[in-house]
């Protein structure tokens, strides 16, 4: 029953209430003053508006439908002290004029009997069948008494999930909403502004989602109207007072009309009005209204081509404003939407916004789902080959709702949860390595793809590619992208460009921060991690997580691993400086006798490295590569090069940064591949993750300095590494 519906005298509902006999009362109703082939005379105007789009339409199962209606809510009264069947009419007329089928409309007749009559839901299966049935379960409401204040938002979680399955159930909903705002005058202010705010939060973006923009539009209106009284009366003022903002559009839809006749296209041109609220949003953005600024002109043609005709002869013959053009047609919006739109300019110089689009276009533009009819019917009397029922619309966002809903057990969050997710009104399309696709929304991250390709698996995340490079997981995605993940337990994959997608040296990247493993020696106990730990994702992931289904299951792994919370919350350390060591005058050759020799840290020259030394103090010579940038302070500060060369042997040893992802066993991973190679390490550090990344740095030696290449390649390869170089610069004090 919607808020305003009262029934005076009813006795309340219980568990164990008597049956009505719904045959006798139907036959009893049609052997009324109406004959057997006539509708009731208050339903006509339902069967006009039927007629209209479905003229074979049965109309028998519908005055079926209203005589159980009428008898089942016989002596219940609106607050507004009409019939209560006057309610059930009117949202069966919204429905019938956007083209709902007959199924459709029928469950609309019967949509609050079952909630606020002794009528049962076995009943109307046995009098309308299975669809209607479940049609009229969809849009009935959960009764207080079993749910508390969990009762709204658990309803709603109930006609969602039926919307899954159906988007008819959805379809009547918006329409009794639509009723409901339109009769909402009755009602005490602090219950409008409640029922209003729900609508604004939850129906109006689920109409938008449907693409049921004749729906959305009205109750944005009404809404508009009841939560901001004062901005409603001035934008009322505005619309009243047009006539002296200039000229409006008829000048313009004139000159368009001669343009395209003179182009022998055939095109229906109409001047839309804006809506209030439209007009609203127009006010602010452009402050003086113009008279082009409260309509738009709207274009019908009969084909997808005649379209595209339209555009050219409008930007061949008007100035064109080409910031303000979209195809809608090429891709269409993720509700259906179809259309061209663009702007030129007017009288004076004034905007003028221009819709194109083809009749079922506009049909679907206005009304959505509702215009596909019945949705689920069999194509030429065959059922689908699965046996399952396939949503035309392909909505996306119903999907990933349906998905983290069922994580979403608290009603609380889940009404908090899918306000959220509601009002992100746009959505984008990434595709996957693999060549699959993605549905986000605008504003989604590289940890909400994560989530939307793996669920839970996406816990062992450590990074991403977006379009073949490294990117971190907060990287926001736009509509387009290719996005490759890669998670922990699985090696890191090449992307399509070439072995390295980011190139050598490449610093862009993330992953989880799960520490690694075995850096128990020169890490602080509270950042390490055991071999046998799984991966997951860190508290920072809720700052980039977009989508519900990612939140939700990254605060369920955080619920359920506190001790990870510990990690992130440990304060960094301050890397220890790197220590080359010192090295014998063996195999390097200096003209300053007796002189002990170092080796840089800053650039750890190996054979055959081109190499210049410098005297330092205590009278050691420091030996850098060439092109080290230390040699050009060194000679701009006067200090004389040392001639050095190499000697005979060919052991060397070197200083190696490796950037990764953190992931577990990644320290023994790195370890195992350098003691593969034959080098050895003199000593080793890894730095605290930083934005999820984990900087290592060895000193090794090797045998044979002619080895070095393979064994930076052999360190590349191991999974979550994605950079190995030597040392470039003087390490940090």
């Amino acid at each position: 029953m919607s808020a305003e519906a009262t029934s005076p005298g009813a006795r309340s509902r219980r568990r164990g209430r008597t049956s009505i006999d719904l045959r006798r009362l139907g036959k009893a109703a049609l052997l009324g003053p109406a004959s057997r082939d006539r509708l009731p005379d208050a339903i006509g105007h339902v069967a006009d508006a039927h007629r209209a789009h479905h003229p074979d339409a049965d109309l028998l199962v519908l005055g079926k439908a209203y005589v159980l209606a009428e008898m089942s809510h016989r002596g219940q009264f609106r607050k507004s002290g009409e019939p209560y069947i006057t309610h059930p009419l009117a949202v069966t007329l919204i429905l019938a004029e956007l083209g709902a089928e007959t199924t459709t409309l029928t469950a609309s007749l019967l949509h609050d009997t079952v909630e606020d009559t002794d009528v049962t839901l076995d009943q109307v299966r046995a009098e309308f069948g299975d669809e209607v049935c479940y049609l009229v379960d969809g849009v009935t409401k959960l009764e207080k008494v079993d749910y508390g204040a969990a009762a709204e938002p658990e309803t709603f979680r109930k006609m969602l999930v039926a919307t899954g399955n159906d988007v008819r159930v959805m379809s009547i909903k918006l329409a009794d909403r639509l009723h409901n705002m339109r009769t909402l005058g009755v009602m005490r202010p602090e219950k409008q502004e409640r029922i209003a705010k729900v609508t604004h939060d939850v129906l109006i973006p689920l109409a938008e989602r449907l693409g049921v923009q004749a729906l959305k539009t009205e109750l944005e209106d009404l809404v508009f109207a009841i939560l901001q009284p004062q901005e409603y009366e001035r934008t009322r003022t505005v619309i009243a007072d047009r006539a002296t903002a200039g000229p409006g559009l008829d000048p313009v839809a004139g000159d368009v009309r001669r343009t395209l006749r003179e182009a022998d296209i055939t095109a229906e041109v109409v001047i839309r009005p804006r809506h209030f609220l439209s007009v609203h949003r127009a006010r602010l953005k452009r402050g003086e209204m113009r008279g082009t600024d409260f309509g738009r002109l709207l274009v019908l043609v009969g084909e997808d081509a005649d379209c595209y005709a339209v555009l050219g002869e409008l930007h061949t013959c008007f100035t064109p404003v080409i910031s303000e053009f979209k195809d809608f047609i090429a891709a269409p919006k993720y509700n259906l939407y179809q259309s061209l739109h663009t702007a030129v300019a007017g009288p004076g110089g004034a905007v003028v916004e221009v819709l194109i689009r083809t009749h079922q276009m506009h049909k679907v533009a206005e009304a959505g789902v509702v215009a596909l009819g019945n949705p689920y019917a069999p194509v030429d009397g065959a059922e689908p080959a699965d046996g399952e029922r396939a949503d035309p619309t392909r909505p996306g966002w119903l999907s990933r709702l349906l998905e983290w809903q069922e994580s979403a057990t608290d009603p609380d969050t889940f009404w908090t949860t899918l306000r959220a997710d509601l009002a992100q009104d746009r959505e984008i399309s990434v595709f996957l390595a693999d060549g699959g696709m993605l549905g986000l929304p605008a504003g989604a991250t590289c940890v909400d793809a994560a989530y939307a390709q793996y669920g839970d698996g996406a816990h062992g995340c450590i990074g991403a590619r977006v379009n073949g490079r490294l990117a971190t997981l907060s990287t926001v995605l736009v509509d387009g992208d290719t996005v490759q993940l890669l998670l922990a337990h699985s090696p890191v994959q090449e992307p399509r460009n070439g072995p390295d997608g980011a190139g050598e040296g490449s610093t862009a990247s993330t992953g989880s921060t799960g520490d690694i493993e075995g850096a128990e020696d020169t890490r602080d106990p509270a950042h390490s991690q055991p071999q046998d730990a799984a991966p997951g994702p860190s508290p920072e992931w809720l700052d980039h997580a977009r989508t519900p289904a990612a939140r939700i299951a990254i605060a369920g792994w955080l619920a359920a691993n506190p001790e990870s919370l510990k990690v992130a919350a440990a304060p960094p350390r301050t890397p220890g400086a790197v220590t080359a060591g010192r090295r014998g005058v063996a195999n390097v050759v200096v003209d300053v006798p007796e002189a002990t020799v170092r080796l840089a840290g800053c650039c750890t020259p190996v054979p055959p490295d081109a190499v210049t030394g410098f005297t330092v103090r205590g009278g050691a010579v420091t030996v850098h590569r060439a092109e080290c940038p230390a040699v050009g302070r060194m000679t701009a500060l006067g200090r004389p090069p040392v001639a050095v060369s190499w000697g005979d042997e060919a052991e060397c040893r070197v200083t190696l940064y490796a950037e990764s992802f953190g992931r577990p066993r990644l320290l023994a991973d790195l370890t195992e591949a350098i003691a593969t190679a034959g080098a050895a390490i003199v000593s080793a550090n890894v730095e605290p993750p930083s934005e999820q990344r984990v900087r290592h740095t060895y000193t090794l030696q090797l045998p044979d300095a002619a080895g070095l290449p393979g064994l930076m390649r052999a360190m590349r390869d191991v999974p979550g590494v994605f950079d190995v170089r030597r040392a470039q610069h003087e390490p940090a004090p």
